[in-house]
């Protein structure tokens, strides 16, 4: 970033290749491809030119029909926008749990933790090979943010293997998998409030 912060351009920067053209830089050879510009990044004409084993949707609707056909067929795995860009959302909705509740994470839970790891760092103590510094940090606890990532990792987690299993038992695509959850979970809530029949 220093010679882009010099010259205000990366032209002439002789530590990589330029790529000005963003759709011919879908194009290039990789492991993995992370279209996360605009919806509609590959499509039926550029998709048998895309060379990368995984798909991995940043964007809202980067892939369209036709070109997830395409590289399906040349066994490109994809994961789709429902799960790849949901962490974001996961967050939010912690977030707004705890503004609901008016309190923070771990405040019901925080302490008792504490105790437990205080009693288990007594055994270890009796040890002499585990610096302080490392027992004072277990001693501690997690703390909100360390419960949210938590929350977050458990709950893609998850919903990938989820997807996955379900995509393996019916034999098909992790968008589809992940559509069925999805309209599933919903008729199951609509039943329940008697919205649905």
């Amino acid at each position: 970033f220093a010679y882009f912060s010099s010259h205000r351009t990366f032209k002439g920067f002789t530590g990589g290749e330029l790529h000005t053209n963003g759709l011919e830089f879908l194009e290039l050879q990789a492991d993995v491809l992370i279209p996360a510009a605009m919806e509609g990044q590959l499509n039926r004409s550029n998709a048998d030119r895309i060379k990368v084993k995984v798909i991995c949707e940043g964007a809202n609707g980067p892939t369209t029909p036709m070109a997830q056909e395409i590289l399906e067929k040349k066994g490109t795995i994809i994961v789709p926008d429902l799960l790849a860009n949901a962490g974001g959302v996961t967050v939010s909705y912690f977030e707004w749990l705890k503004n609901l509740q008016h309190v923070r994470f771990g405040r019901m839970t925080r302490k008792a933790e504490e105790a437990k790891w205080e009693s288990i760092l007594n055994v270890a103590k009796l040890r002499d090979d585990i610096p302080a510094a490392k027992l004072a940090e277990l001693r501690h606890g997690a703390d909100e943010e360390a419960l949210v990532f938590s929350g977050l990792e458990d709950t893609m987690v998850s919903s990938f293997n989820a997807i996955k299993d379900l995509a393996a038992k019916k034999g098909c695509n992790f968008r589809t998998a992940a559509y069925l959850i999805a309209i599933t979970k919903i008729a199951s809530y609509y039943k329940e409030l008697g919205i649905f029949p």
